[in-house]
This record gives structure tokens, C-alpha cells and sequence, in this order.
């Protein structure tokens, strides 16, 4: 018998992401999401200035603003 592999729901936040404000701010897991790819490749793009830099909002958190990832989307 195969491992069935279930379908996880997409976040809430990918799932209406056209209808957040370009302030908006969101974490790696939707920035992977929205560029289908892995966190070393995402970082990897940073890098290479193909995907914006993100921001430090505390000692913990960094996240990218919506608007520079739509720019970089369309």
C-alpha cells in the first residue's frame, strides 16, 4: 500500500494575497509560495538581486513587503 499524500490548504494570506495593501509585509513560507521555490533558492535570488531584499521588522522576524514582490511578479 502507497503513502497517500494529502493536500495541505494554502495559507490564508497566499490565498488573498492581490487583495493585501502594497505595506503589507509577508513571511518566507508565502515569498516560496509565490516563487515556487526553496528557502536556499529564495535567499540565493536575494543575492543575485532577482527577489528584492527583505526587511528586519524585529530581532526575529523579516519579511518582504507585497508591493516590491508584486514589481518583481509582474
Amino acid at each position: 500500500m502507497s503513502p497517500q499524500h494529502t493536500a495541505q490548504p494554502l495559507p490564508e494570506v497566499f490565498a488573498h494575497f492581490d487583495r493585501l495593501p502594497n505595506s503589507a509585509h509577508v513571511r518566507q513560507p508565502i515569498v516560496e509560495l509565490l516563487f515556487a521555490c526553496s528557502s536556499s533558492t529564495i535567499w540565493r535570488r536575494v543575492r543575485d538581486g532577482h527577489i528584492p531584499r527583505p526587511h528586519k521588522l524585529s530581532a526575529r522576524v523579516t519579511a518582504w513587503r507585497v508591493g516590491d514582490l508584486r514589481q518583481i511578479l509582474k
